[in-house]
């Protein structure tokens, strides 16, 4: 896990899954905001990382807490394709919204993915009320300890933190 307090850095999405319109992360301001970034074909993902951030949405007031899932796509890029995204949301019941990060041809490694540092999949992320990076998780981490990291955040004071 790596602690920051930094602006998070705006989502590079180039489609979006389960939701009318593109998410921003300044739309999302005043809520905390949980990314788990995820590949299809990635067994952690498949067995912690979504069901985790499925548990995340729905037990937390969708006022205070938005959970989005990024599916960024590094190696297998041709069975990983956005409308195998959409059959795999279905499939899995994932309602939250999906942006598919946006590729990079030259060094593989999608825009928000390398925006964000991020290590691999599954990586969990959590952004504050006021739009700043405060974790990066990279493989699994504990229900009990995500749901208290959650909590300190939505708890926070928005003029203090």
């Amino acid at each position: 896990m790596t602690r920051e307090t930094k602006a998070a850095p705006a989502l590079q999405v180039s489609q979006w899954v389960n939701t009318v319109a593109p998410l921003t992360l300044e739309s999302l301001r005043g809520r905390v905001v949980v990314i788990e970034c995820f590949q299809m074909l990635c067994p952690g993902c498949v067995a912690h990382g979504l069901p985790q951030a499925m548990r995340v949405h729905q037990e937390f007031d969708r006022s205070l807490v938005a959970v989005i899932g990024l599916h960024t796509v590094f190696e297998h890029h041709e069975a990983m394709q956005p409308h195998a995204l959409e059959v795999f949301c279905h499939e899995y019941r994932i309602t939250f919204p999906v942006g598919v990060d946006t590729p990079d041809t030259n060094s593989g490694v999608p825009l928000t993915m390398r925006a964000y540092q991020t290590q691999g999949t599954p990586t969990l992320i959590l952004i504050d009320k006021r739009g700043r990076l405060r974790a990066r998780h990279f493989g699994s981490v504990s229900d009990l300890a995500l749901g208290a990291e959650i909590m300190m955040l939505v708890q926070e004071d928005s003029e203090e933190a």
